[in-house]
């Protein structure tokens, strides 16, 4: 019963912070839409950038894995790679598409929360290493350009992102997409 408690605290907040922010959710909101008392919160969590960091792991976790398998679902070759745009495509038709939440959430830490901040670019660089991974099995390229396309491709991918939530339409994700397809 313990961990479904602390589960459905990290849910609860995992929502919260990414419709309304990091900062614009407090403590008492997360007590209050989770239905506990303040000293569960306190019994699962020390502190709110503790509960930050399980909402963003937890995030990962499901965006790793539906990428994954999305992706890898996909005919081997080029389509394998450019699959993360369709992906991106079908995240962004989500009823609650609020762009990424690593983005938003470091958009709103100091520069000194190194805590934070390690994670999301923990996070950001296992991206990264998935997309490399789909290079080197989908595309006869050296290491070198396999990294170096990587970083193309999650530069892209990160840009699309944000402009269509920016723009609230799809038109970011294909442009990306097309880009993606000249450079591989």
């Amino acid at each position: 019963m313990k961990r479904d408690v602390r589960q459905h605290i990290i849910i609860t907040a995992s929502i919260l912070f990414y419709r309304n922010g990091y900062n614009s959710t407090g403590i008492n909101e997360i007590i209050s839409e989770s239905g506990i008392a303040k000293a569960t919160l306190y019994n699962h969590f020390k502190s709110k950038e503790d509960i930050c960091l399980a909402y963003l792991r937890y995030k990962h976790a499901k965006f790793t894995y539906d990428i994954k398998e999305f992706c890898l679902s996909k005919t081997k070759g080029q389509d394998q790679v450019l699959a993360v745009f369709d992906f991106l495509g079908l995240f962004f038709k989500e009823k609650d598409f609020n762009g990424c939440w690593c983005i938003k959430t470091v958009s709103e830490i100091p520069k000194e929360n190194e805590r934070i901040r390690t994670e999301i670019q923990t996070q950001k660089n296992q991206l990264i290493d998935f997309i490399a991974d789909l290079i080197a099995d989908n595309l006869d390229l050296s290491k070198i350009e396999t990294e170096t396309l990587a970083k193309q491709i999650y530069l892209l991918y990160e840009s699309a992102v944000a402009e269509s939530h920016l723009h609230q339409d799809q038109w970011p994700i294909d442009q990306a997409k097309g880009i993606c397809e000249k450079i591989i």
